[in-house]
């Protein structure tokens, strides 16, 4: 038997990440399959945006 994991809020980071995959037209492959079925090269497209947001936020 799976253990459910705890809905856990989500943080800024979280909100951010979505709206990039969403971007990507990533958002239905994950509502699908979870997090884990994106490949290595989706997953660091989607970090690599996040870090240059976050710099680019900073600079503000």
């Amino acid at each position: 038997m799976k253990k459910s994991k705890k809905e856990k809020p989500l943080t800024a980071d979280d909100i951010l990440k979505y709206e990039i995959a969403q971007e990507l037209g990533l958002s239905d492959k994950i509502s699908k399959n979870g997090w884990k079925s994106l490949t290595s090269k989706e997953s660091g497209k989607i970090g690599g945006i996040m870090a240059k947001r976050k710099k680019d936020n900073k600079k503000d």
